[in-house]
């Protein structure tokens, strides 16, 4: 409903001319009446002729008022799934990391598009036909009423059961498109992932495809059933309705036969044809309403998984009333932060204490699922801590703004995204409104430029998806000089040079070097050669700090460091 509240205006045209088309259309059967019980016997050739004008002009009249009343609903409709697909995006955005990495890709595609696109006719038919055919069932009533009240009552003694009938297919209904619409989306992330880049790469190496084809079939097959399960639900009872109103009329005829004793005598032929032409036009949309109630209740299936995304709760909401941000120095602090992830069995971090000063290079390093990574997200505020605090600059990370966070805080992660876009594009991602010379000097620091000055299409060269075009170290260079021409304050790097070679590696850690100079950097490390030159490096191992200092201290110290670095040095280089 609040969604339609932003038309109100339109909706108020639509119904006007919903309301003028029905009542104009009504005076037909009372023209063609006097056609029949007047003019035509009594051989009045003018007023014939007026009486046919008359319905010329009312059909004439309905047309135009139905073209307009269309346009006007469609704009309606189509103005609440744009809203509705934005709503649900937007909301979507909000969400934090968590609940993607929980979450298909395929069920988040599925809901967005063949949800809502399912909801389509509903929406954008259900406000004008519920106008349109009430206005037209209640104004046939009191016509019908008006011509003869004894054949209205025959007429709509079968009325609630037609709509007990309606209801109950209705019912049924919607539970046969709630599966079809979960096996809808089981498909769509069956598809999401096989038919990738690395789906297809592992399918090929794994040599499963013709396993892969025959779920996907089964599952299609599932689907083609509950398809034909949900379409002819209740078919034989609404048939039985039409049949029962293609014979009505018959009944209506009976009834005349036999003429209602009484003062008003005989019923006239002009009254039976009006009548039954008024029947027609009260069953009409009567039945339009009943299949909108079958349709409404059957998309309540699909309602319901669309606003189950949007009930969810915004977990890292914005700042209600953000700290202005001043001028930033970047000392990012973590007090006594611990945080689990919800299906963890324990802590990932433990009472964390750390602070990375400003424009200072803090070294994180430890065996895998010590809960770096974690750290690294969390000063972002791609989480939020269970207990302890985050502050940049002193101030909270939940009293500052998303946007400026974003503006100050930057993250490359070990696991780069490339959009299916040109190189240029993918940089700009960072900046939209960068120079191509600062575009240059980006690609230039991280070490990437003269690769991409070799291209054909040099900056306009498309990436593929996922960046498929490029080496895993071309890609962690070019997410890289993405980050540089955002140029934040605080950098946190996740592991970013994990994917280069050692000659690679060595040029953009100089380049990051260089960088670094009056900027706070957090390095997450697991290749301790990266690291060696940090202001401090901090040893975790099970979500806790167990040592901290500077390379030559913690090396001499012959703890976890040391142990270490030993490990490291005993793991032969590949060739």
């Amino acid at each position: 409903m609040r969604l339609f509240a932003h038309d109100r205006a339109r909706l108020a045209v639509v119904g006007a001319l919903i309301v003028a088309s029905s009542l104009i259309s009504l005076a037909s059967p009372f023209l063609l009446r006097d056609l029949l019980d007047v003019s035509l016997p009594t051989r009045n050739t003018s007023l014939s002729a007026l009486l046919a004008l008359g319905m010329v002009v009312v059909a004439v009249a309905t047309s135009v008022l139905n073209v307009l009343q269309s346009r006007q609903s469609t704009l309606v409709g189509q103005g609440v799934m744009h809203r509705l697909r934005t709503a649900v995006y937007e909301h979507l955005q909000k969400l934090s990391l968590a609940f993607y990495t929980r979450t298909r890709t395929g069920e988040v595609q599925s809901r967005i598009a063949s949800d809502i696109g399912s909801m389509q006719a509903t929406v954008t038919n259900t406000a004008t036909t519920v106008v349109s055919s009430g206005t037209t069932v209640i104004g046939t009533f009191v016509a019908m009423l008006a011509l003869n009240w004894q054949l209205t009552l025959v007429s709509l003694i079968l009325v609630p059961l037609f709509v007990l009938i309606s209801k109950q297919v209705g019912g049924r209904r919607r539970k046969f498109v709630a599966l079809r619409q979960e096996r809808m989306a089981d498909m769509s992330a069956m598809v999401a992932d096989s038919l990738s880049v690395s789906g297809i790469l592992l399918t090929r190496t794994m040599g499963r495809g013709d396993q892969l084809t025959d779920r996907f079939t089964t599952a299609s097959a599932e689907l083609a059933d509950l398809e034909v399960q949900s379409s002819m639900t209740g078919r034989w009872r609404q048939s039985t309705i039409g049949i029962i109103i293609a014979v009505l009329p018959a009944a209506i005829y009976l009834a005349a036969a036999f003429t209602f004793s009484g003062t008003t005598g005989p019923v006239s032929i002009g009254t039976l044809v009006a009548f039954t032409t008024l029947q027609g036009q009260l069953f009409r949309p009567m039945m339009s309403l009943l299949s909108t109630g079958v349709e409404m209740q059957s998309s309540m299936a699909m309602f319901r998984r669309v606003f189950e995304y949007l009930d969810l709760p915004i977990d890292i909401p914005d700042a209600a009333d953000p700290q202005p941000r001043g001028e930033t120095r970047g000392e990012l602090r973590f007090d006594g932060v611990t945080f689990r992830y919800p299906e963890a069995d324990r802590d990932t971090l433990a009472d964390i204490d750390l602070t990375v000063p400003a424009g200072r290079h803090v070294a994180v390093v430890g065996a895998t699922g010590s809960g770096k990574t974690t750290l690294g997200y969390l000063g972002a505020r791609l989480y939020e801590p269970d207990r302890g605090s985050i502050t940049l600059d002193g101030v909270p990370l939940e009293r500052l703004s998303l946007a400026d966070l974003a503006s100050v805080v930057g993250i490359v992660s070990q696991e780069t995204f490339l959009l299916h876009a040109s190189i240029a594009d993918n940089l700009r991602f960072a900046k939209p409104d960068a120079t191509d010379d600062e575009l240059v000097a980006a690609a230039r620091a991280a070490q990437i430029h003269q690769l991409i000055d070799e291209l054909p299409d040099g900056y306009d060269t498309v990436v593929g998806e996922r960046g498929y075009r490029f080496s895993g170290g071309e890609k962690q260079r070019l997410a890289i000089a993405r980050m540089v021409l955002r140029n934040p304050q605080v950098l946190i790097l996740d592991e970013a040079t994990s994917a280069l070679d050692n000659s690679t590696e060595a040029a953009v850690t100089a380049a990051l070097a260089n960088l670094s100079a009056g900027r706070t950097t957090l390095t997450i490390a697991h290749r301790l050669s990266t690291v060696r030159d940090a202001d401090e490096i901090v040893v975790m191992a099970h979500g806790r700090i167990v040592e901290r200092g500077s390379h030559d201290e913690l090396a001499a110290a012959d703890g976890a460091y040391a142990a270490l670095l030993a490990k490291e040095s005993a793991v032969p280089v590949a060739a």
